[in-house]
């Protein structure tokens, strides 16, 4: 494997920054531009995650959704803009090849809870001039879009709502990845039911090896390997084991596996939750991924390492965002 190698799908650290009052090179958890460099970093997602009800109040957030947002897609502007020798955002595919060869650290700006929507589809064209290349319809609540995850059966089955129905379609059109990590079931089947290209579970475990809605059931799993789609791996420890505290490399390996079986090894990706996680970690931080990567060649191989670590999600990335 070579020392430039890992997309990750999914981290928390805008929210971070936001909380800290720190830039990236001071970022005092699982991600900083230090870590990044030095644990091998072609591409992370960025999610601009906006915290809502009891979450909001968590962390003193009084902005409304929309303009949480607006500040969030300002910061991870403001971070990028600080680095130019070393992050560059992203918004095609040839920005991440072009990085690749200058040896920066590409950056892509996403959206966990596309509650800032509110079923105003012009926003939506809003945070793709923004630079918004994928979007998780949902969080914990409900939205103009749809609902989420849930340990009720009735409510994890509901699907999304009309406006949900035409932000997928949009999505399509524009070139934006739906993301259905935090989505109920019955959403989910509704994207894979109207999505007219390869969608994605940013971070979701396979719920066969951990009961918990956030993850995916292995015929979830299935329908997301057959539309081409990727599941990146979670490294919480409480989606990888039930009630567990500590996240073992075997039970991400454990997951990846399982995950290969159903929806074949194209669909495996990662999708770290960095700094979105309070549990310990086995491999650290970021700088832990070599290590990782090493672990995923000794059992799946080299070629399938490769795979999983950046090629499956920058094939999807080809795909949907061109």
């Amino acid at each position: 494997m070579n020392s430039m190698n890992f997309v990750d799908l999914h981290c928390d650290t805008l929210l971070s920054l936001q909380q800290e009052g720190c830039g990236l090179e001071a970022a005092p958890g699982h991600i900083s531009l230090h870590k990044l460099r030095a644990g091998g970093a072609l591409l992370q997602c960025f999610a601009a995650f906006i915290p809502t009800h009891d979450c909001a109040e968590k962390y003193h957030i009084t902005q409304d959704p929309w303009d949480f947002f607006l500040a969030q897609a300002a910061l991870f502007e403001r971070e990028a803009a600080r680095f130019p020798d070393a992050l560059r955002p992203v918004r095609a595919m040839a920005d991440i090849e072009q990085n690749r060869k200058r040896g920066f650290v590409s950056a892509m700006l996403t959206v966990e809870d596309g509650v800032g929507l509110d079923g105003k589809i012009e926003r939506l064209h809003t945070m793709y001039e923004l630079g918004v290349r994928m979007i998780a319809l949902t969080w914990n609540y409900e939205n103009s879009l749809g609902y989420p995850n849930s340990p009720d059966p009735a409510l994890h089955g509901k699907g999304l709502k009309d406006f949900g129905l035409e932000v997928i379609d949009r999505m399509g059109q524009l070139g934006m990845l739906v993301d259905v990590s935090h989505l109920s079931e019955g959403g989910f089947w509704d994207v894979a039911r109207e999505s007219k290209k390869p969608f994605i579970a940013s971070h979701s475990c396979a719920r066969a090896l951990c009961d918990h809605p956030r993850n995916l059931t292995d015929g979830q799993l299935r329908a997301l390997g057959d539309a081409g789609g990727v599941c990146g791996v979670n490294f919480y420890a409480r989606f990888l084991r039930e009630n567990a505290e500590h996240t073992a490399n075997d039970d991400i390996l454990r997951h990846m596996a399982h995950i290969a079986d159903k929806a074949g090894m194209e669909a495996v990706a990662l999708g770290s939750d960095f700094d979105g996680i309070d549990c310990t970690l086995e491999l650290g931080d970021y700088t832990g991924l070599p290590a990782l990567a090493e672990r995923i060649a000794d059992r799946f191989g080299s070629d399938a390492a490769e795979k999983i670590c950046c090629q499956n999600a920058l094939r999807v990335f080809a795909d949907v965002i061109g």
